[in-house]
């Protein structure tokens, strides 16, 4: 079997699995996330993050996103512009306008300025200690982090349910490392 039909298998079966744990554990798990806050420090050299809006069955980040704004960090969203490509990210505060972008997910306007976070939220389907994600397909997390990393220090950190890790991620060369792993129930630094 490919690695490419091992994905698609593994992605399959970690969806399913994400959708049992949110039903389970979505109660206060966005505020739990929120409660810990990130685990590195802003400071003039690292003010930039990049969250997302959670969708569909993804853990919530709504209350961490709030609290990344109070505690002054610059946020952004990422946005998709086309196939094979590194996401744009946006800068964007609750408050602020969206439009819908691909899939119908909320995004900031075109018009918003263009950053380069220094710490990038991203989501998955699963994870393993080791700091690999399994995402949806796209590579745009893998691609984004790629080219960030070949532009300045950039942490990376893993947004998940706790019961959507996995023993071993399969993988390949081109798939980006996380940093971190933050779920409702710890933070842990990857490796």
């Amino acid at each position: 079997m490919s690695l490419a039909e091992i994905k698609r298998l593994a992605r399959s079966k970690a969806t399913l699995i994400r959708d049992d744990v949110h039903e389970m554990a979505k109660s206060g798990a966005g505020a739990a996330l929120a409660a810990r806050g990130i685990p590195v420090a802003r400071n003039s050299q690292n003010n930039i993050i990049s969250a997302f809006h959670s969708f569909g069955t993804e853990i919530s980040t709504f209350e961490l996103f709030d609290k990344l704004v109070a505690d002054g960090w610059i946020t952004a969203l990422p946005v998709v512009v086309a196939k094979n490509t590194p996401l744009v990210l946006r800068q964007w505060k609750p408050g602020d306008a969206l439009v819908l972008g691909r899939w119908d997910i909320q995004v900031p306007p075109a018009e918003a300025p263009e950053v380069l976070p220094d710490v990038l939220l991203v989501p998955l389907l699963a994870f393993d200690r080791r700091g690999f994600r399994l995402g949806y397909g796209g590579g745009f997390y893998d691609r984004t982090l790629e080219k960030l990393r070949g532009l300045k220090k950039v942490t990376a950190i893993g947004i998940a349910y706790a019961g959507q890790e996995m023993d071993t991620i399969p993988r390949d060369d081109f798939d980006q490392r996380l940093d971190w792993i933050m779920t409702e129930k710890e933070t842990f630094k990857c490796g």
